[in-house]
């Protein structure tokens, strides 16, 4: 069975689109078959963009991007500023740039690459991410906790979706571990944003 984190997804492409309500602001995405939640944004997806805190100017940082939702919220909700899109599949990668298009977002930039591969050593003020348990919490969550680290800048935070049933507790225990604490933003339907910053040395 194809995987939506594959990098180039053999199945056949059947487009879909969704229009939906994201704190107010009317939204529209193209899908496809061979990406992540392509008939709707998924709960988990949605809880962290309705709580994520952003800063008014900076750079953001969205892991693990698909078509888009929680990048080009962030790029919505906040116009100045900067927000970055990376995943490994190709075709979430052309729908992201064709959604940031579509709802007239500017402040973005997509990349295709690994988890913070294509990013060259830059730093961010809030990495977003709704990681993808299923591809295995060793191989992709745990990197992308851990080398979180080296993308932030000092108060900078990371802030993770997740099933509490399916990764949570072993989630907060590398949050704790890695950064000194965490904290909850929102929790909803088993669901639970959380937040970590990176501390000065």
């Amino acid at each position: 069975m194809e995987h939506y984190y594959a990098e180039r997804p053999s199945s056949k492409l059947r487009l879909g689109l969704i229009r939906c309500r994201l704190r107010d602001i009317e939204f529209e995405f193209i899908t496809a078959s061979g990406v992540f939640s392509r008939r709707r944004i998924d709960s988990g997806t949605r809880l962290l963009i309705e709580s994520m805190e952003l800063p008014e100017r900076g750079r953001a940082l969205d892991v693990g991007c698909g078509y888009g939702p929680i990048g080009i919220a962030a790029a919505k909700f906040r116009p100045k500023l900067e927000v970055w899109m990376v995943d490994v599949n190709e075709r979430a990668i052309t729908l992201a740039r064709e959604n940031a298009r579509r709802n007239r977002v500017g402040n973005v930039r997509i990349l295709q690459g690994h988890l913070y591969e294509p990013l060259r050593g830059r730093r961010f003020d809030v990495i977003l991410s709704n990681p993808p348990f299923s591809a295995g919490f060793k191989k992709v969550v745990k990197p992308l906790v851990e080398e979180a680290k080296r993308h932030l800048k000092t108060g900078g935070s990371i802030q993770i979706v997740v099933r509490w049933a399916k990764g949570g507790k072993a989630l907060a225990s590398l949050l704790e571990k890695q950064y000194g604490g965490y904290t909850i933003l929102a929790k909803s339907g088993g669901y639970r944003v959380l937040k970590a910053e990176l501390k000065p040395p």
